[in-house]
Formats: C-alpha cells, sequence, structure tokens
C-alpha cells in the first residue's frame, strides 16, 4: 500500500474542533432559550434546528451553494464587500457543517433544560442572584452531562459529514478534502487499500464515540439514582 496521507485527517479534525467550538458558543443559549418555554416562535426555531436530522445532506449543501455562489446576489455581496469566497473553501465548510451539526448539540442540551427543576432557578433569584450568574453558576453545572454528550455527538457529526462537504467544498487537497470526501475519492481512483485505512480510522473513531456516549449516560443516570 502507497504511504497513508493524513492531511485529510487533521483537516477533519480541524473542522471538527472549529465546529464545535462555535456550536458551544451558540448552541447553549439556543437550546436554554428553547428548553426553558414553549412558545410557537421557540417551537418554529426548534423545528428549523432539527431540519437537518431529516433532510438530505446534498439538499442543505445544494442551497448553500446557490447562496454563496458568487453568480448570486449574497456570494457576490461578500466577495465584494468582505473579499470573502465562501464555495470551495475552508470557512464555507465550517458554517455548512455548523447548520448540519447544531440539531446533535441543541437538542440533548434543550432536554436537559427542559427537564431542569424550576425551584433551582426560583432558589438562586430569591437569593439575589442575575439571570446571567443563574445561567452560568446554577443551570449550566446541572446540565453538565447533556453538553459533554451534545458537544461528543455534535463533534463525532462533523466528522462523518459528507453531503453538505462534499456540495460546497468539493474535493480540493488541503482545503476541503476530509477524511470521508478522501474515502469517496480513493474509491473512485480504486485505491482500495487506502481507502480501507481512511475507513478504518473512521471506524475506530465512530466505536470510540458511541462508547463513550453510552458511558457518560449511563454514569449520569447512576448518579441519578443515588
Amino acid at each position: 500500500m502507497q504511504d497513508l496521507d493524513l492531511s485529510p485527517f487533521w483537516l477533519t479534525l480541524k473542522l471538527a474542533a472549529i465546529t464545535t467550538t462555535i456550536l458551544l458558543i451558540i448552541g447553549l443559549p439556543l437550546a436554554a432559550w428553547i428548553g426553558k418555554g414553549r412558545t410557537p416562535a421557540r417551537a418554529l426555531v426548534e423545528t428549523l434546528i432539527a431540519m437537518p436530522l431529516v433532510l438530505p445532506p446534498s439538499v442543505l449543501g445544494f442551497y448553500l451553494l446557490l447562496a454563496f455562489s458568487p453568480q448570486y446576489t449574497f456570494g457576490r455581496w461578500l466577495i465584494d464587500t468582505f473579499n470573502l469566497k465562501l464555495v470551495f473553501s475552508f470557512p464555507g465548510l465550517v458554517i455548512g457543517s455548523v447548520l448540519f451539526s447544531l440539531p446533535f448539540m441543541v437538542q440533548p442540551v434543550q432536554a436537559a433544560f427542559a427537564n431542569l427543576p424550576r425551584s433551582l432557578t426560583e432558589a438562586s433569584y430569591t437569593l439575589g442572584k442575575s439571570r446571567l450568574t443563574t445561567f452560568w453558576r446554577v443551570e449550566l453545572p446541572n446540565v453538565k452531562p447533556a453538553i459533554i454528550v451534545g458537544t461528543i455527538m455534535a463533534f463525532a457529526h462533523t466528522v462523518g459529514e459528507f453531503g453538505v462537504v462534499l456540495m460546497i467544498g468539493g474535493n480540493i487537497p488541503g482545503v476541503s478534502r476530509v477524511m470521508s470526501i478522501a474515502i469517496y475519492h480513493e474509491v473512485e481512483q480504486l485505491n482500495y487499500d487506502v481507502a480501507h485505512a481512511y475507513s478504518a480510522i473512521l471506524f475506530g473513531f465512530s466505536f470510540a464515540v458511541v462508547l463513550a456516549v453510552n458511558l457518560i449516560k449511563r454514569r449520569g443516570h447512576l448518579i441519578q439514582t443515588l
């Protein structure tokens, strides 16, 4: 077998790390907002966030490709105003990955916030704590297992992306050829040994992720029963 090029692996980890960091920043307050109320606006936002779970990745990738293409208004405006090209670029992959992996971060945390006893926050308010302090010091620590699960799932889902990445990023070495695309590329070139090596890496990673999530859930269940 020819020497294994690990650049797709490192590019995949870079994409997953950046995507997960962004999802933590925007996903936690979003999950808290949705989980602590039941209004039509929240239901609409929750529906939009969950769409990638049932929508084929190629559909989302196609519309992002159209939106970011310099041939259309928004994409041309990005280039003219910010000199920012998102089609077939790493920043474009990040945006697509954030949108497609958002429900994997939001939904576990949202469920945890929804099940959080109101007495905890009410006690904090009674002690004179602000909403922000209550969020950071009371609510987040109590949903920590859900945050860990959401972080792991979002990271892992980004690692395994294919449709969105292929549509908006293509297959450019060092730019958009992540592991899933590299496997597809090697199979097209009939390099089955290399494709097998890449696949084995992702298989092992996926197994470790699922095992970690199950162990975290089991530990959280044991804590609740004590």
